[in-house]
């Protein structure tokens, strides 16, 4: 056994090497074996830095295995809503406690996890991204509850997932799909397509949401439905998701309609409901929007691509990125831009709007004087220049040599 001034190291009768320290009158034996007395050494000259330093954390805190501390953790979330709860849980069960449950949470090593991404990865990388930054949260809780000094998620980059990119709709397309859906849920598909609402945020409206004076759709809850059959509401998806929607006045009029057919008078009745009466699950809207897509041909669209076709349609009339935060209930920008797709026909329209200032001309080669019969007619240019569009009066006025203040 060799002695240091810090700790000391032994050959155990594996050919490894243990290292060990006394602190607070307790001997702490360093979690791995190590395989050079030297990486032996090496390690306690690190636990005696973080001492002196103030950064030392009891390894018998971190001897709790991941499975139990991640369901301490998931416990203690009482701030995310009941089907995030739910999505957490299901991604603990199928996913990181078949890898990681028994593990103790000091020993989860950086090098398992990486094997662990690329191996999950490369066979479901939606799952991969959704199950990596769950298992990056729960660490990054345990590393400021000091039961582990440095969280074994480090790559970069594995916590984002882009999707592939949705088709973008037309609007005799939204329209035909409107047209298939059964009377009673066509206001649903107007909401979507010309509010951007969510579907949870359309199933969540109640009657006194709809202000008739100022056209518009008040979004103050979601509706989602558990695993468990329960239906449950909850504040909107983010903090800016309470929102005023103001709608196309031929889609406010449709909205209208449906609310002076289908929806109670009384101010807390939903807007679209199931055959019992009660507030319609969200299952029951996704089989009526199957059987329209299918209808007329388009089954690869999802319910929320209408919500994409809204935003996009916003975007290309101007709309800021904040207003088109505010518009689609968006906490981040990033989450906005996703929208600013720019589609072809609108490329076409600006390219087209482009034809009045293009004017054919004869091209003459650089650093060639021009002939006479390449001369440009003065008189002619002068006409072309009255004749167009920005000499009617949309010129930049000549500056004055001298302004006068306030001139």
């Amino acid at each position: 056994m060799s002695r240091r001034q810090f700790g000391s190291v032994r050959k155990r009768g594996s050919g490894h090497w243990e290292a060990s320290y006394w602190k607070d009158g307790t001997r702490h034996t360093a979690p791995i074996m190590f395989s050079a007395k030297a990486d032996a050494l090496a390690y306690l000259s690190c636990v005696e830095t973080d001492i002196r330093r103030g950064a030392w954390i009891d390894p018998r805190f971190g001897r709790i295995s991941f499975g139990d501390y991640a369901q301490i953790w998931l416990a203690s979330r009482t701030d995310i809503r009941p089907r995030t709860v739910e999505q957490y849980r299901g991604l603990l069960t199928r996913i990181l406690l078949p890898a990681f449950g028994r593990t103790e949470l000091a020993k989860l090593l950086p090098s398992s996890v990486r094997v662990w991404y690329g191996q999950l990865s490369a066979k479901h990388p939606a799952s991969a991204s959704n199950a990596y930054r769950l298992l990056r949260a729960i660490y990054n809780t345990a590393v400021r509850d000091d039961l582990v000094a440095r969280s074994p998620c480090r790559i970069m980059g594995a916590g984002s997932y882009s999707s592939p990119e949705r088709p973008m709709l037309t609007v005799a397309q939204v329209e035909a799909l409107t047209a298939a859906m059964t009377e009673p849920l066509r206001a649903a598909v107007v909401l979507a397509s010309w509010g951007g609402l969510r579907r949870g945020e359309i199933l969540g409206l109640q009657r006194r949401d709809v202000t008739e004076v100022g056209g518009g759709i008040s979004v103050q809850r979601t509706l989602h439905e558990l695993h468990t059959g329960e239906v449950v509401y909850g504040p909107p998806k983010s903090g800016a998701g309470a929102r005023f929607v103001h709608l196309p006045r031929p889609a406010m009029a449709i909205v209208l309609a449906h609310l002076d057919v289908h929806v109670d008078v009384h101010p807390d009745a939903p807007l679209f409901v199931s055959t019992a009466g009660s507030a319609l699950r969200p299952r029951f809207l996704e089989a009526e929007w199957r059987r329209a897509r299918k209808t007329v041909g388009l089954e690869q669209v999802r319910f929320h691509d209408l919500r994409h076709f809204h935003l996009t349609m916003f975007a290309t009339q101007g709309a800021t990125t904040a207003e088109l935060m505010a518009r689609a209930g968006h906490s981040s920008p990033k989450a906005a831009l996703t929208y600013q797709h720019a589609t072809s026909d609108r490329d076409r329209v600006l390219a087209d709007a482009l034809a009045d200032f293009v004017a054919p001309a004869e091209v003459v080669p650089f650093n060639q004087q021009p002939t006479e019969r390449s001369r440009p007619d003065r008189a002619q240019t002068r006409r072309t220049l009255r004749a167009h569009p920005l000499s009617a009066g949309d010129t930049c006025p000549r500056q004055e040599s001298n302004p006068q203040p306030g001139g």
